[in-house]
């Protein structure tokens, strides 16, 4: 039976953790699905440090853009992150607000019809400042509109605060 558990929060506010935590619990070999693409040094050390945080008997797969295209019925899964996700479909469709919502959405849908537990790691963007920049608006507008998309589907939503797990649904 589908499960699926959304975490979401500021930055540091515990979100991987946490999401970890709830696989280990459920799995003795819970999947990693990475959704991060490297865009310069600093995140190449982010992503190792990721990866040091977690034990051997985690399997690890990196996927950009098309969740939709894995099979990983019966699984535990952490995808970590919805919000590097959308960075990569956003930046791919040149930053167009509605073709990038339609495409999430669609692949999304498509992926959350497996017959997993899948635990999604996301960030709340809309909590802080405004962006200078156009771009940076569409994108925080883009992310609040899948994380209530996924929230809605979702069995469980948390938000966390200071590594403190607050259910809302």
């Amino acid at each position: 039976m589908r499960k699926i558990i959304f975490i979401t929060g500021g930055q540091r506010s515990g979100k991987s953790h946490y999401a970890q935590k709830l696989a280990k619990d459920k799995a003795d070999n819970p999947i990693f699905l990475a959704t991060a693409r490297i865009w310069d040094e600093d995140f190449k050390a982010r992503v190792k440090r990721h990866r040091s945080d977690r034990s051997e008997n985690w399997q690890t797969i990196e996927e950009e853009k098309n969740l939709d295209k894995l099979e990983l019925q019966g699984e535990t899964i952490v995808l970590d992150c919805i919000t590097l996700w959308l960075t990569n479909i956003f930046h791919d469709a040149e930053y167009d607000l509605e073709n990038s919502l339609e495409e999430a959405k669609s692949i999304w849908d498509n992926f959350v019809q497996q017959d997993f537990t899948l635990i999604v790691v996301s960030n709340e963007l809309g909590m802080g400042i405004h962006s200078e920049n156009e771009s940076g608006r569409k994108f925080t507008d883009l992310q609040g509109w899948i994380n209530q998309h996924i929230a809605a589907l979702a069995d469980n939503v948390y938000f966390m605060v200071s590594g403190i797990p607050l259910e809302i649904k």
